[in-house]
């Protein structure tokens, strides 16, 4: 049975292990509070805990983050990049539909490997400049394909915003199915090319 696992991040893994010592302490800072996201949730990150883990001050972290809502912008604007970087790879060769069926399976393997990151980057009620620049930069991605699509005749009419949003909401209830363990007993590649068909389906022109 095929399944989308967890991405290996060896260098979250060595963040447990390694004090800071040098270099990029925001980086740092970053990557050990997202591997703390992944294992504790967001109740087990605080700036005084952080400094512990990565070797420094209680002080240092707050010359980044001004307090824990700037470090949780800062780790959805991180999401958010590594979203558009997966979106871009994935939608670069290739007929429309060819590039959105590549697309879905990247944004879906993103998904369920990143459940503590999506509830930051979508939580709109917290939204900053970086973030908002950071999500049009990810989101254009597939809006502007949906529309190249429209301007050749291959995707029905209509706003590409509203059409990207459709599709995305789909992709993102099947990672939560999958990432929630409800479909164990289905392949999750399949599930998702079946669910890619019925949604580029539903795309093409009609007659």
């Amino acid at each position: 049975m095929t399944t989308y696992g967890v991405v290996g991040y060896p260098a979250l893994t060595m963040a447990l292990h390694t004090p800071y010592h040098h270099g990029d302490l925001r980086a740092a800072l970053l990557e050990r509070a997202e591997s703390t996201l992944r294992e504790a949730g967001v109740d087990g990150l605080s700036l005084r805990q952080l400094a512990r883990d990565t070797g420094v001050s209680h002080a240092a972290p707050s010359r980044h983050f001004r307090d824990k809502q700037a470090l949780l912008d800062a780790l959805a604007v991180t999401g958010l990049h590594r979203l558009a970087a997966c979106f871009e790879q994935a939608a670069t060769d290739g007929p429309i539909t060819t590039r959105l069926r590549t697309l879905a399976h990247a944004y879906l393997r993103f998904a369920v490997d990143n459940p503590e990151l999506l509830p930051l980057m979508f939580a709109r009620r917290h939204t900053s400049p970086e973030i908002q620049q950071a999500a049009d930069r990810a989101f254009a991605i597939p809006v502007t394909l949906i529309a190249e699509g429209q301007a050749a005749g291959e995707i029905v009419a209509g706003d590409p915003n509203r059409l990207g949003i459709t599709a995305l909401a789909a992709l993102q209830g099947l990672a939560t199915f999958i990432g929630s363990g409800y479909t164990t007993d289905y392949d999750s590649a399949q599930l998702l090319d079946d669910l890619v068909t019925h949604l580029t389906s539903g795309l093409l022109p009609r007659p």
